[in-house]
């Protein structure tokens, strides 16, 4: 009994991995079940047994997603410093995360689990959590800032909004390979400065 259960707990591994890795390369919706089937080593049938779907097996991963990511945040993040330093602090490990967890930013950064986000409240709230992860640090980081005089006076959420979509959209343009944005780090580090500084 034991030996059948943790055979049928090695597919479903086997096929969560497979799935993580085509999702991310090709994207959900060019992603079949066939080509999971190859890739993972499980029958069609096997990955019907423990997923009802193929939407069922992207919601566990962007589940396991969230919480790698939440546990290195949590792991990673120095609180310690002035307020900005938080702020550079949050941009460098998102950048950071960007590359040790490739493939989950990949199966992150893809349309479709936004699409799925807007009429699935489970995977809405995977991706909030996130995304939220991130934002507060941004807002703590602003307003600690504002108290210590490292960052000007604006609006905490907004302003971390808007940095946090730029720090979003410069790490698709590096996972996308559309821009090697690696080169020009310290002008991005520049930038958020910039934005946050007194004036």
């Amino acid at each position: 009994m034991y030996q059948i259960k943790e055979f049928t707990v090695s597919y479903r591994i086997e096929i969560l991995n497979a799935a993580s890795k085509l999702f991310a390369e090709r994207g959900f919706k060019d992603t079949s079940i066939a080509d999971l089937s190859k890739l993972s080593g499980a029958a069609e049938g096997t990955i019907f047994h423990h997923f009802k779907n193929k939407e069922g097996i992207l919601i566990e991963l962007l589940i396991k997603v969230k919480k790698d990511i939440l546990r290195e945040v949590s792991e990673n993040i120095e609180k310690q410093g002035t307020g900005m330093e938080l702020v550079e602090h949050a941009v460098h490990l998102f950048f950071t995360l960007s590359e040790t967890m490739e493939f989950e930013f990949l199966l992150l950064f893809r349309n479709y689990p936004y699409q799925l986000a807007s009429v699935n409240p489970d995977c809405r709230k995977c991706i909030e959590e996130i995304y939220n992860s991130f934002l507060e640090l941004f807002i703590e980081g602003i307003e600690k800032g504002q108290g210590d005089g490292t960052i000007r006076e604006c609006k905490p959420f907004r302003t971390a909004v808007i940095l946090f979509a730029m720090v979003v959209g410069i790490i698709r343009f590096k996972l996308f390979n559309l821009y090697p944005v690696e080169s020009f780090y310290v002008e991005i580090m520049d930038s958020c400065r910039k934005m946050l500084e007194p004036r």
